[in-house]
């Protein structure tokens, strides 16, 4: 799922993923799952939790949280403030052709491989 971002924001127009600062209360996940319940209308108890990658910069980090859909649940997503154009599901294979923002543009490789390690690690390796 990926945000459009407002156009008055930083790097506006671009596609990226809904994120923002955590409270100074909250661990890096729960500031992830509330970021995106508040931006793309998405409830925690709809996603699983696969990964999370964390860019650290020494003075501060970024923690990304790569997630599926819980099973059993059908998300919707919707743009729920004025953050958004729109959020949507977008193949993987269409992400690259969509103008990105610029981080999100230069560590997809490392979502993308997190990702594939989450699966990997929920199917086993009888699957």
């Amino acid at each position: 799922m990926l945000q459009h971002r407002a156009l008055w924001s930083d790097q506006g127009g671009t596609w990226g993923i809904p994120g923002g600062a955590v409270a100074d209360d909250e661990s890096a996940l729960a500031g992830g799952l509330r970021e995106t319940q508040e931006e793309a209308g998405i409830e925690p108890g709809e996603l699983r939790v696969v990964a999370t990658v964390v860019l650290d910069h020494h003075e501060w980090s970024y923690t990304t949280i790569v997630a599926v859909e819980a099973d059993g649940a059908r998300v919707e997503p919707s743009a729920t403030d004025p953050e958004s154009l729109e959020v949507a599901w977008v193949p993987l294979r269409d992400v690259p052709g969509l103008p990105l923002l610029r981080a999100f543009e230069q560590h997809l490789p490392l979502y993308l491989a997190a990702l594939a390690r989450g699966l990997t690690r929920r199917r086993g390796p009888a699957q």
